[in-house]
This record gives C-alpha cells, sequence and structure tokens, in this order.
C-alpha cells in the first residue's frame, strides 16, 4: 500500500460520508469505518496506554490492526471453536459488567487489587517454563510418569547450579516462549508461583489446570496502578461467584426496564401442582410459558419455587443479552475490538511469533546475513578451561580437542580420561569475556593471576578468540528477537502491499473534538 493510497481522499467518499450522521472516516478493503467506531478505538487506545497520539497518527496504528484481522478472517480463524468459545464468553462477561453496580465494581476491584498487592508481588514477570500438557482423561500412570520425568529434570537443575535453563526449555517444554507475565493474565496457580519467585528464581515443578510446569524468572516490573488493571480485575470479580449476590438487584431492575408481566393464575398453578400449560409471565410483550419452563427445569433440578425464580432471572438476561447493542450502542465496538484483538494475537502467533521461535533454518540465515549485529565490544574466548592432574594428561588433552568438533569435547573428556571413577580433568566449557573467569584472563588475555585447584595443578586452556559468535545458538534469544522484529516488517509490509485503504481527511479532523 503506497503512502499516497494510505493517506488519500476520494471526492465521492467525502460526499457520501458527510451526508451521514455518522460519517464514514475510511475504507479498509472496501469496509466502511464510520467514524464512532474509530473514535471508540482511539480513545480507548488513550486511556490503556497513555500514549498521546494524534488521530492522524493513531489511524496507521489502526489501519494496520484492521489489515491483520482482515488477514485473520481470511486464514479462518474466526470460525475455530476457540474462537466461537471465547466469543461466547466475553458477551457474557461484557453483559454482566453492565449490569452490575458501578460503585460496587470499583470497590470490589480496589479490595482485590488490595489483596493482590499483600499477597504475592504483582507488577510484570519475565518468564521461560519447562511446561507439559497434561489432558483431562490421562490415566494415573501418565500422570505418575511425568511427573516422574519432570521430578528428574528438577534434580538435574538442583545438582548443577549452571545448568543452562533455556536449553532445558528447548529439550523438553511444549511451550518455548519467553514471555512476559502480568496479574490477571492466566490461572491464579500459575500466578501465585510466577509472582512470588525472584529475578533468576527458579520454581519445583506445580500443576495448573493446564498442566505441569517449571518456571524461572527472567526479569522484573514493578506494579500496574489500579487504572491499568481494572478491567482484568471487574473481569475476574464477574467470574467469581460472590458477584452473583447481586443477581436479585439486577433482576429487578430489569424487569422495570423490560416491562415484565407476570401471570398470577399461571405462576399459581405451577406452583401447586408443578407444571402448568398456561402462560407465566411476558418480558417486552414476549411470551414465556409453562412448556419452556419445563424445559429450563429439567436441567435445573431444585424446588419448583427455586426453579421459577431460576428461570425468570435467565429468561431477563438472555433478553437483555440479545438487546444490550441497543440498549448500549457502545458494547458492539467493545465486542468488536475483542475480537480484533484475539484474531490479531492469534495470527501473528501463527505469522510471526512461532516462526521466530523454532524455523531454525530461518533463525541461521538471518544470523547469516546479520552476522556484524552480533559482534561483541571486545573480543572472547569461545572454548575450554581444563583442570588436569598432571601435565602429560593435559597435553594429551589438549591436542585431543583439537581434532574434534566443540559439541563433542565434554564427552570425548569423560570417555577418555574420567573413566571408573577416577576423575583426571575437571572441564569449564563457554565463551568467556575479559573477567569472567580467572584463567581465561590469565592465560589468554595475559592479565591476573591464580592458584591451581588442588589436586589439579596442571591448568590449559582450548580454544580461539573470536570477535563474535559462530552460531545463532550463541544468542539465540537476541537473534530470535531481531528475527521476530524482521518478519513482523515483512508480513506488514506484505499486507499493505495487497491492501486498500481509503482516508476521507475531513472527516479524520473531526475526530475527538466533541
Amino acid at each position: 500500500m503506497k503512502r499516497n493510497l494510505l493517506l488519500g481522499w476520494i471526492s465521492l467518499f467525502g460526499v457520501l460520508a458527510f451526508a451521514q450522521e455518522d460519517p464514514v472516516v475510511m475504507r479498509i478493503n472496501g469496509k466502511d469505518i464510520p467514524r464512532s467506531e474509530f473514535e471508540y478505538s482511539y480513545r480507548r487506545h488513550a486511556d490503556g496506554n497513555g500514549m498521546k497520539l494524534s488521530p492522524k497518527e493513531y489511524a496507521e496504528f489502526f489501519i494496520q490492526s484492521k489489515l491483520k484481522v482482515e488477514a485473520a478472517r481470511a486464514a479462518g480463524l474466526d470460525t475455530t471453536s476457540a474462537f466461537r468459545k471465547q466469543q461466547e464468553a466475553y458477551r457474557t462477561n461484557l453483559l454482566r459488567s453492565y449490569l452490575l453496580d458501578d460503585q460496587e465494581m470499583d470497590g470490589n476491584a480496589r479490595i482485590l487489587y488490595q489483596k493482590m498487592k499483600e499477597n504475592v508481588r504483582g507488577g510484570q514477570v519475565q518468564i521461560q517454563q519447562i511446561y507439559k500438557y497434561l489432558p483431562q482423561t490421562i490415566t494415573s500412570r501418565h500422570l505418575q510418569e511425568e511427573q516422574a520425568r519432570m521430578d528428574s529434570i528438577y534434580q538435574v537443575i538442583q545438582n548443577q547450579p549452571g545448568v543452562d535453563f533455556a536449553r532445558l526449555v528447548e529439550m523438553y517444554s511444549e511451550d518455548k516462549r519467553s514471555m512476559w507475565l502480568e496479574r490477571l493474565q492466566t490461572t491464579s496457580e500459575f500466578e501465585n508461583v510466577a509472582f512470588s519467585l525472584s529475578t533468576g528464581e527458579i520454581s519445583h515443578p506445580f500443576f495448573t489446570p493446564e498442566g505441569l510446569h517449571i518456571i524461572k524468572v527472567i526479569d522484573r516490573k514493578e506494579n500496574p496502578s489500579y487504572g491499568e488493571v481494572y478491567e482484568k480485575l471487574a473481569e475476574r470479580l464477574i467470574r467469581k461467584e460472590g458477584v452473583d449476590k447481586a443477581t436479585e438487584t439486577i433482576v429487578e431492575r430489569l424487569k422495570r426496564d423490560w416491562q415484565y408481566a407476570p401471570n398470577p393464575s399461571g405462576m399459581n398453578e405451577l406452583l401447586t401442582i408443578g407444571r402448568t400449560e398456561q402462560t407465566l409471565f411476558t418480558i417486552d410483550g414476549q411470551v414465556y410459558s409453562g412448556e419452556m419452563f419445563k424445559q429450563f427445569a429439567s436441567s435445573h433440578p431444585q424446588a419448583v419455587k427455586r426453579q421459577l425464580n431460576g428461570f425468570i432471572a435467565k429468561s431477563l438476561l438472555d433478553y437483555e443479552g440479545k438487546n444490550i447493542e441497543r440498549k448500549h450502542p457502545e458494547v458492539r465496538y467493545a465486542l468488536q475490538k475483542v475480537t480484533d484483538k484475539y484474531l490479531i494475537a492469534e495470527v501473528t502467533r501463527q505469522k510471526v511469533d512461532l516462526p521466530a521461535i523454532n524455523d531454525r533454518a530461518g533463525l541461521a540465515t538471518y544470523f547469516k546475513f546479520h552476522t556484524s549485529d552480533y559482534r561483541w565490544d571486545s573480543p572472547r574466548y569461545k572454548g575450554a578451561i581444563l583442570h588436569c592432574v598432571d601435565k602429560k594428561t593435559s597435553k594429551q588433552a589438549k591436542k585431543m580437542l583439537k581434532k574434534g568438533p566443540e559439541k563433542e569435547w565434554a564427552d570425548k573428556l569423560r570417555q577418555t580420561f574420567n573413566t571408573s571413577g577416577e576423575e583426571k580433568i575437571k572441564v569449564e566449557q563457554g565463551i568467556f569475556a575479559d573477567g569472567d573467569n580467572k584463567y581465561i584472563d590469565k592465560l589468554v588475555f595475559k592479565k591476573g593471576d591464580f592458584e591451581p585447584l588442588m589436586s589439579y595443578p596442571f591448568t590449559v586452556v582450548v580454544g580461539k578468540k573470536q570477535k563474535g559468535p559462530d552460531d545463532y545458538r550463541e544468542v539465540i534469544e537476541q537473534v530470535r528477537k531481531d528475527y521476530r522484529s524482521y518478519l513482523n516488517a515483512f508480513w506488514m509490509r506484505e499486507l499493505q502491499d495487497f491492501g486498500k485503504v481509503e482516508i476521507n481527511q475531513e472527516v479524520l479532523k473531526t475526530v475527538n473534538n466533541n
């Protein structure tokens, strides 16, 4: 999509837009975007991010989001069962949020926010995890096996403090992402562990409804403000049973809103003999009969009076839900925003996130063409430090290692010199900068000094100085980050090249003026 197309204005389009009460601010791939929708998104973005963007600046971000949504729909991501389930859950929660008293909700949310700050450390944490998905149908035998497997991995971590956790993630985890996690984003079981850990700390294996986990906290950020997390606090409150205490008040309000009219004759017959064919009540003129009650009661076994109260409440709540967009026009945009957010996240995960993690060929190729980006400020030594029992062993070991690849060094040393319980060599292998290791400092960088290890008086090094890494895996996290940025930029160029966008600049100027 060319810049002049993005910022262009079509006169006929402008005339039609201004003829409407809610004029069209832009057209994306043939779909009209009314000013009210753009304004809703613009204001929500400003409230949520605190960013002072002009409507014109925000328009580019908005267009990018809509193009991603179009890509997600083209891929059929809006037809999956996961998508439908998410939509229904959010619609239900949104309905309840409109029905709940704002003051009561705010009070309960503040209590939950305070507990969140007191019980565990809040803010955000960056984590990696060794994760095993456990289906609900797993047998006890398989569960024990998976638990034992995770326990053995944890034993390795305990016994080898310097073990590379990222490598264990790569080898054993079904989720290889490094991700930032904020409060109220996942299950309470996972949150309680993640936010209780210090930076660098690794958890014991633990269960959540999703499976079995070992997590490591990579980094932390401070607590968000109450305003930043209010909506998520409200969503969690809505899911809690305690909020249902407000249902009676809600039902009484809905009776007034929708002209609820009971039929005493039908209700008395129902309460007397447990059934009726008469009308029980009407909502906004719509009849709710004894037959409809019968269907409800079959799945709600309890006393008839409680069944009737439940049927009335459900009928009113359902009717409100069907008409919520008529009563609250902004709900349509709220639902649409959540839909768009879900689709964008899912299509981005498929197009960008997963390849950035798993596309080894792509990562290697990207690194090959951007090797200079990963050069170190000063040379480092890539190799091994060998602490040997005698000079002869040190010479033999050094000669042997020069003939083999580095990834095989540890096994060759163990198989050749550390057999039958006798350890002739202790080895430290890695990439060392100036100041990282006293032995490297002395033997390679020619500074400082060291005392040999007791029983291992001969210390030698084998390897080479390098200006940068040889392999992308040596700087895997940075390469993944950069490769992701590359993939995202390429994808956006692709969407823009094939997208058609028209903006009515005159309507755009009127955004946020009232």
